[in-house]
């Protein structure tokens, strides 16, 4: 054997061969084989087992993965020092049978020996005496098989992957869901899945008498995200109120276990699911205590599933650590102390060996929860699964695994009753799960998305683009967006948030490939906010901006327009108190109302109108020509009559081009015009100068059939 020999100049080949490693005690058969297979193929040999395991050893020191400098082994059965068959055991041992194909070479066709090397990982076996063709033919298909199988196995593996990080965020995504409504974050269902696969991993290893394998425990990791579901049902007031629970509102708290266990069990067409089963368990049962002492059904010891018991630790644990409307969070320490105690209910005491166990391990990992890492366990687990089922064929094993992965994300999608899309930029196609499709009134599946019809006439095309662009302008490291819109259902405009993932290839540099999320209905909050902001703006009675909105508005505009001219007006009513006095003050108020509709009827779109208090009214104005005749127009609109009482208003103007540029310098010059207004007459509008004496006035005669030829006598 000459190793260096023979391996070495391989990588300083130009086309690189294929290596194929012989191991045979006859020599003539190693040169037979050789002759046939040199001209395309590097060949190494050995003259018995022990000598191949010496070479595979070698070549494994700097390539671990053996595939990558030996493509297939040519063995034969009987040799001295060590067979065939130990050869092939050792291979087993050290997982090399699973890295280079072996062929059996022999001349008995003993079918017991035949058996045994297939069982031992033999891939094919050539009888003695060789066939030239038979041996090439049998070479070049066990390489050309293997290395399909290596590509296909890789497939599937990054199929496997892909379809776990989508499933990862549809529990993302459904952690929002069910967190949205009671504002905790979406955080608290991933640390409640990390913690409770941390704890069955560790009792897994403690005690095999709960049956924990790596599925079970995925299982259970996947259906925790389930365990809160019920608070869908439970009042807002309720799950934020900041203080102590009523025992009324604290039996409405608690029926949430109950309803989502019911919620699970109305999924008849899924009752047999695995996954439905377990979220049943942990919904039902994650609040009831190791004595008893629990709810709904006051479940004792092992009557509550081992998946309940440690959701109900992982839940307790996370609500400690974490701000909530009705408490600050507690340390680390804090939290496991209070827990061991029996501060938090009665816990299974090997449940609690294992919290105290892996208690630095929770802290490190609750410091650093990243979704990618989570996938990367996840997917572990699948590849481990995938190796204790030796029997399954690949296609079979394919199709297991994204069978499970599409009915998890079936399941997710039909439970939230959320629209969820799925969009890829090639093929540019978008895939809406079967809820979401149905609510819109689109198909499944649309292609080209941004440039149908039908998506405009749900999301418009200036909104389809931006979208868009939003993520687009994504990276791998921040790829999460929030996209504020109305989407068109059926008819009814709704405003919607979509919250979705882009998606990136792991290219160098990395490509946006498309998108994952889903859109939630946010109308009624939406228009709920904008209630409340108006409340905060407006004058409840006339409807108007309030004094301080209008101020900031007013800022806004000078800020914005620095180039512009503008007119400050402040207004009152003349002789109000008597409408209060004589009419009482419900008659005021209509007169103030009627005012304001004037008002709003007096100028234009882009002016800014506001109540300033009691009877007092101000108008802000940008313009351009005569600012006189705009005044005038607007102070004869305004005054007239309502019912049998008599509207006259005074009226004070001050002008930015003659004063700074800032609101309360205006302000102030309109009120001191407005002022002059009231003691030279009232029923006046006045300009604000310096001196206030050489201010335009007009008087208001109310009966007087033309104002313009008043205003032209009246000036001082």
């Amino acid at each position: 054997m000459n190793l260096d020999k023979d391996v070495i100049p391989l990588n300083n080949q130009k086309k690189k061969k294929e290596t194929i490693l012989i191991v045979d005690d006859s020599d003539l058969n190693r040169a037979i084989l050789s002759d046939m297979l040199a001209q395309d193929y590097n060949v190494l040999e050995a003259e018995n087992g022990q000598e191949g395991v010496d070479i595979l050893e070698e070549l494994s020191k700097d390539h671990p993965d053996l595939s990558s400098v030996l493509s297939l082994i040519l063995l034969d059965i009987v040799m001295p020092v060590m067979n065939g068959f130990q050869m092939l055991e050792i291979m087993r041992e050290r997982l090399w049978i699973e890295d280079v194909p072996v062929i059996m070479i022999s001349a008995e066709k003993d079918s017991a020996n035949i058996e045994r090397a297939y069982d031992l990982g033999v891939t094919d076996f050539i009888a003695r005496p060789f066939d030239a063709l038979i041996v090439h033919h049998r070479v070049i298909n066990t390489i050309l098989l293997d290395a399909k199988q290596k590509k296909l196995a890789s497939m599937v593996a990054d199929q496997i992957y892909e379809k776990e990080q989508r499933s990862s965020l549809m529990i993302d995504i459904l952690s929002h869901i069910v967190e949205f409504r009671n504002g905790e974050s979406g955080l608290h269902v991933l640390h409640v899945r990390t913690i409770t696969e941390m704890l069955l991993d560790r009792l897994a290893q403690k005690t095999s008498r709960y049956n924990l394998t790596p599925s079970v425990i995925s299982l259970i990791g996947t259906a925790s995200a389930l365990h809160d579901i019920g608070k869908i049902s439970v009042d807002e007031k309720i799950l934020n109120k900041p203080g102590r629970l009523t025992d009324e509102e604290f039996a409405i708290m608690k029926s949430h276990a109950k309803i989502g266990a019911d919620m699970l069990e109305g999924l008849s067409i899924h009752q047999n699911e695995p996954l439905v089963k377990v979220a049943y368990e942990i919904c039902r049962w994650h609040h009831e205590r190791y004595d008893g002492r629990g709810y709904p059904d006051g479940l004792k010891g092992d009557e509550i599933p081992i998946s309940a018991q440690m959701v109900a630790l992982a839940d307790v644990y996370d609500a400690l650590t974490s701000k909530r409307v009705y408490k600050p969070p507690f340390s680390h320490e804090q939290a496991v102390q209070m827990i061991a105690e029996g501060q938090c209910g009665a816990f299974n005491p090997l449940v609690l060996e294992c919290l105290t166990e892996i208690s630095e391990s929770i802290r490190d990992e609750m410091g650093s929860v990243d979704p990618t890492r989570q996938n990367r366990r996840e997917m572990q687990t699948v590849l481990q699964e995938m190796g204790r089922h030796e029997e399954l064929t690949a296609s079979e094993r394919t199709l297991q695994l994204l069978e499970h992965e599409r009915m998890k994300y079936s399941y997710f999608a039909a439970m939230s009753k959320e629209i969820q899309f799925e969009f890829t930029t090639s093929p540019a196609m978008v895939s809406l799960s079967t809820w979401g499709a149905k609510h819109l009134g689109l198909d499944e599946i649309i292609m080209d998305p941004l440039h149908s019809s039908k998506v405009f006439s749900v999301l418009d095309a200036d909104a389809c683009r931006s979208l868009s662009n939003t993520l687009r302008s994504t990276s791998p490291d921040q790829p999460d967006i929030s996209f504020d819109c109305q989407l068109n259902y059926q008819g009814d405009l709704r405003w919607t948030r979509i919250v979705a993932r882009a998606v990136w290839s792991s290219d160098e540099p990395p490509r946006y490939t498309g998108a994952l999320g889903k859109a939630i209905d946010i109308h009624d909050s939406r228009m709920r906010l904008d209630n409340l902001e108006r409340l905060a703006s407006h004058d409840t009675l006339t409807g108007l901006l309030n004094h301080a909105y209008a101020k900031k508005r007013i800022l806004e505009r000078i800020t914005s327009r620095p180039g512009s001219s503008y007119a400050m007006v402040i207004f009152d009513l003349d002789h109000f108190k008597s409408a209060n006095d004589n009419y009482g003050h419900s008659f005021g108020d209509q007169v103030l109302i009627y005012l304001a509709d004037l008002l709003r009827q007096s100028i234009r779109g882009g002016d800014i109108a506001a109540r300033a208090g009691g009877d007092e009214f101000v108008i802000f104005l940008e313009y351009k020509e005569e600012i006189e005749t705009i005044i005038d127009r607007i102070f004869h609109s305004l005054c007239g009559q309502y019912k049998d009482f008599p509207i006259s208003i005074s009226m004070g103007v001050a002008l930015s081009p003659a004063l700074p540029r800032d609101y309360d310098s205006l302000f102030h010059a309109a009120d001191q015009a407005l002022y002059t207004a009231k003691r030279s007459g009232r029923g006046r509008y006045c300009f604000y100068d310096d001196t206030m004496s050489n201010t335009f006035c007009a008087t208001v005669r109310h009966d007087a059939p033309d104002a313009a030829e008043h205003q032209k006598e009246e000036r001082t």
